[in-house]
């Protein structure tokens, strides 16, 4: 909410980690928060890998992880980086000379499990491809496939086991003088993520990838990843994040800054507030909110939107909001502009005119940062 002051009660003081980059991102340290998705299409495919990575940057992604299982999707890696507007993370699996070729294409950062990716002599020679090449790692450790010998020591994957996993791995990166990484310990069961990732905060210094693995469709594993995520944000920990669902990688992107807008640690685009509707209702609140959020999806300035259906809470949300229309009954509403009330208008055209009210208040308020810049 762009004109509200900052209040200390809705502070969140970040974890302090160290920064490194992926490509010209940077990720950690005092850099915002970065949102990351995956291609889910085959990689040798380009041209729709390069489609899903072009829409998933429109969304806001920041960065975009792709992965790399065989030879040939190797070799499409090399155009897929170059034409990607985004840094490119290459998904390693198994294979290390898939790393090493990855670092070749271009790739700006390499994932590796270390549960997968074999023996300590082929993890140096991927670290030493990453030097080569000025890419960064990400130790992408998984509750699913942890190594054998921390499995037989704790009986199940649990907290403890992903941490030792990633810390041992820390330490062969550090050992070979190699610290431009992150890191993270996923698991589907938000439990077991959230003690992992607080373990691990407090074990290195290292930026932390965020995420809840296999979280589910998009009604389920945006429920899970609010939870898991938005709690441990909501602590101060992580420096990026990836929401994963069985949708479309766009879908992860939006989910994943509304829930960066939900804890005010990062804003990009229009936050709607709304209310779920009653018989007091004077529009069709649900119908206009889902019509406005389609409308305005080209808006990326990061301001606030009211949308509510009556006189009891309406006032109130819009005095807190860049815009905002609250229903009066009899075929009107109040427009709010600036938390002040300014004009009335017939329910009749309200979209269009919601929509010009945000585009003209989006275009004030770059106007408003760019004079702050050149200050």
């Amino acid at each position: 909410m762009s004109h509200n002051p900052i209040r200390p009660w809705r502070n969140i003081d970040r974890r302090e980690s160290r920064k490194i980059w992926v490509g010209d991102v940077p990720v950690g340290g005092d850099a915002p928060i970065t949102v990351q998705t995956m291609t889910n299409t085959l990689t040798h495919d380009v041209k729709a890998t390069l489609d899903q990575i072009i829409r998933s940057a429109e969304a806001g992604a920041d960065i975009v992880r792709v992965s790399v299982p065989d030879k040939e999707s190797s070799v499409a890696l090399k155009e897929i980086c170059r034409e990607s507007p985004v840094p490119i993370v290459a998904d390693i699996h198994f294979h290390y000379m898939r790393g090493i070729e990855a670092a070749e294409a271009g790739a700006a950062c390499l994932r590796i499990n270390p549960g997968n990716i074999g023996n300590e002599k082929r993890v140096k020679e991927v670290i030493q491809a990453a030097r080569d090449h000025n890419c960064s790692i990400r130790i992408g450790v998984n509750a699913g496939s942890l190594e054998r010998h921390l499995l037989e020591k704790y009986g199940e994957p649990c907290p403890d086991a992903m941490v030792e996993s990633g810390m041992d791995h820390i330490k062969i990166l550090e050992d070979n003088d190699f610290h431009n990484f992150k890191i993270s310990v996923k698991a589907s069961d938000v439990f077991m993520a959230s003690a992992a990732y607080q373990q691990l905060a407090e074990a290195t210094d290292a930026p932390i990838h965020l995420g809840i693995t296999e979280a589910g469709g998009l009604m389920s594993g945006t429920i899970k990843s609010a939870i898991g995520l938005g709690q441990l944000l909501w602590m101060g920990i992580g420096d990026t994040l990836r929401v994963s669902l069985s949708a479309d990688p766009v879908e992860e992107v939006k989910v994943g800054y509304e829930i960066l807008k939900s804890l005010g640690l990062r804003h990009r685009g229009v936050n709607i507030i709304s209310c779920p509707s009653c018989a007091r209702q004077g529009f069709d609140v649900i119908k206009t909110v889902e019509e406005l959020e389609k409308r305005l999806e080209h808006i990326k300035t990061p301001m606030s939107l009211s949308i509510i259906g009556c006189v009891v809470n309406g006032p109130g949300e819009a005095l807190m909001t860049d815009v905002g229309w609250t229903g009066g009954g009899a075929g009107h509403g109040m427009v709010y502009l600036g938390g002040k009330q300014d004009h009335k208008m017939s329910n009749d055209g309200m979209i269009e005119h919601i929509v010009e009210q945000v585009e003209k208040k989006a275009e004030e308020l770059e106007t408003a940062r760019a004079q702050d810049a050149a200050e």
